[in-house]
C-alpha cells in the first residue's frame, strides 16, 4: 500500500497548516531499545519530521546513547511507565516550541515510521483532530499482533462502541494529533491506560478522529506489557477501567459515529 505524500497548502482545509509549514514532532517512549531505536530513527520521513523527542523511561542500556545519536532529543521519565514516558515528551515540547502535530510511535521497530505522512495527512488537509494507525484494517506480519493483544483490543473496542457510540478498531500506538487537540485532552495516565485515555477523551471532548491502515510486524525483544501474562492482565485491566472511567465523568460531549 503507497504512503501518500503530505498535504500541500493547495489541498489542506483552511484550519489546517500547510504541510510545507507545518512542524511535525514524533515522540518516542522508550525502555532498553538500544537495539531497535536506531532503525525507528533511520526510518522516520525526513523533512517531513521537525524534530524527535525519545523519552528515556529508565533504560539501563544503551538506548540514551543510541538517540541522542541518531539525533534525537532525549528527555528523562524516570517514573516507569508508557504514560509517564510521553508526558514526560510532551512537557518537553510544551516549553520548546510546540508543534503543530504530534506523532507517537513505539521504538521497538514493530510500527513503520515511513508510514508517518499517512498519518499526518487528514490533520494537514483539516479533515481530523486525531489519527489512529489500525493494526487491524492494515498489514500484518504473521505474529506481530499475539492473540492476547489482539483479544483484549477486540474487547476495549467492543466497550467504547458500546459506552461511547463510536467504533475503533484499534488501540495501537502509532498515531497523529494536532497539538491543540492533544492539549484540550488533559492527558494524565501514568502507565497502559495511555492510549485508550486519549482516544476515549477525544470523544467526550467532541474531536474529530479517524483511523487510516498502518502495517506492524514483529517487535524486536520481548513485549514489556503483552510478553508475560501478568503484564497482560495488568494491561488488560487498567484499559478496561479508563474505558468505563471516563464514561462516567462530566467532560463534555460524547462523539458517535
Amino acid at each position: 500500500m503507497p504512503v501518500p505524500e503530505l498535504a500541500t497548502a493547495a489541498t489542506a482545509g483552511p484550519a489546517a497548516p500547510a504541510a510545507a509549514a507545518a512542524a511535525i514532532d514524533v515522540v518516542i517512549p522508550a525502555l532498553d531499545e538500544e537495539r531497535s531505536l536506531p532503525l525507528v530513527l533511520a526510518d522516520l520521513p525526513r523533512p517531513a519530521v521537525r524534530r524527535v523527542v525519545v523519552a528515556d523511561n529508565g533504560s539501563a542500556d544503551g538506548t540514551a546513547r543510541v538517540a541522542a545519536a541518531g539525533g534525537a532529543v532525549v528527555v528523562a521519565a524516570p517514573r516507569r511507565g508508557y504514560g509517564s514516558a510521553c508526558l514526560a515528551a510532551l512537557d518537553y515540547l510544551r516549553h520548546h516550541e510546540p508543534p503543530d502535530v504530534v506523532v507517537f510511535v513505539d521504538a521497538d521497530y514493530s510500527d513503520h515510521p515511513e508510514e508517518l505522512p499517512r498519518l499526518a495527512a487528514p490533520i494537514l488537509a483539516g479533515d481530523a483532530d486525531l489519527v489512529i494507525g489500525s493494526r487491524i484494517l492494515g498489514r500484518r506480519e504473521a505474529g506481530a499482533l499475539l492473540p492476547q493483544a489482539r483479544a483484549g483490543n477486540l474487547v476495549a473496542c467492543a466497550l467504547i462502541r458500546l459506552l461511547y457510540g463510536h467504533r475503533y478498531t484499534d488501540l495501537g500506538p502509532f498515531r497523529a494529533v494536532r497539538w491543540q487537540a492533544l492539549e484540550r485532552l488533559g492527558m494524565a495516565d501514568p502507565d497502559f491506560g495511555w492510549t485508550a485515555e486519549m482516544q476515549v477523551k477525544a470523544l467526550r471532548r467532541g474531536l474529530r478522529v479517524t483511523e487510516v491502515p498502518v502495517s506492524y510486524r514483529r517487535r524486536l525483544g520481548v513485549s514489556k506489557i503483552t510478553g508475560t501474562v501478568a503484564g497482560t492482565l495488568r494491561a488488560g485491566y487498567k484499559i478496561l477501567w479508563t474505558v468505563l472511567r471516563h464514561s462516567m465523568g462530566s467532560e463534555g460531549p460524547r462523539g458517535g459515529t
